[in-house]
C-alpha cells in the first residue's frame, strides 16, 4: 500500500473513532432527558405531612431507582401504591440496617403490618382519575409531582388538583376537556 493511500485509511479510520466516541459520550444525555414540570407550583408551599418513618426520596432516586420501582400500578390503576415492608427490606436488611428509621421499618416488616403511610396526594371527590390512563400517555411522575427527586420530604409541592392545572396540560397535550373528561354526571 502506497503512502497516500495509507494516510487516506489512517484519516478514515480517525474520523471513524471520533464519530463514535462523539455518539457514545452523547448517549448518556439522551437516555436520560430532563422531565419538565407541566403542573405549576402549589402556590400554598403545603408543609410535608408527618410520617410515620422519615422517607427521603431524594437519597432513594440518587441511586437511580425509578418511581415504578416501589409504586406499582395495580387494576383499575386509579392510585399508585406505597411499597411493601418486603419490597423496602430488600435493600434495608444490610444497608443502613442501624438508624432508627430503619429499625422502625423493620419492626413493620416482622409484624408483617403495612406502614400507615399519609397519603400526599389524594384523588378528590366526584372526580374520574386514574394514573393509568396518565402514565400510558406518556406522563412522567415529574410532570404532575414535581423534582420529587430534590425532596427529602414528599410534599404537595404542585397543584396538579387545580382544575386550571389539568386544563392547562390537556390542551397543551391535545387531550380531552370536555367536563365529562374528569367530573362524574
Amino acid at each position: 500500500m502506497n503512502r497516500s493511500k495509507r494516510t487516506i485509511t489512517l484519516l478514515a479510520a480517525s474520523a471513524a473513532l471520533t464519530a463514535f466516541l462523539c455518539t457514545a459520550l452523547a448517549l448518556p444525555a439522551q437516555q436520560a432527558p430532563a422531565v419538565s414540570q407541566l403542573v405549576p407550583d402549589n402556590p400554598l408551599h403545603l408543609a410535608p405531612p408527618a410520617q410515620p418513618i422519615a422517607f427521603s426520596h431524594k437519597k432513594h432516586l440518587a441511586f437511580s431507582l425509578q418511581c415504578k420501582a416501589c409504586h406499582t400500578n395495580p387494576d383499575p390503576g386509579i392510585l399508585m401504591t406505597f411499597p411493601a415492608t418486603a419490597k423496602c427490606m430488600s435493600c434495608h436488611a444490610s444497608i443502613a440496617k442501624n438508624k432508627p428509621a430503619i429499625q422502625k421499618l423493620a419492626e413493620f416488616s416482622k409484624s408483617q403490618k403495612p406502614i400507615p403511610w399519609v397519603r400526599v396526594y389524594a384523588v378528590l371527590p366526584g372526580i374520574i382519575w386514574t394514573h393509568r390512563a396518565h402514565l400510558q400517555a406518556g406522563a412522567q411522575c415529574e410532570m404532575c409531582h414535581g423534582p420529587v427527586a430534590q425532596m427529602d420530604a414528599m410534599s404537595e409541592a404542585t397543584s396538579v388538583k387545580s382544575m386550571a392545572s389539568c386544563i392547562d396540560c390537556h390542551q397543551k397535550k391535545g387531550a380531552k376537556t370536555v367536563c365529562s373528561t374528569c367530573h362524574k354526571s
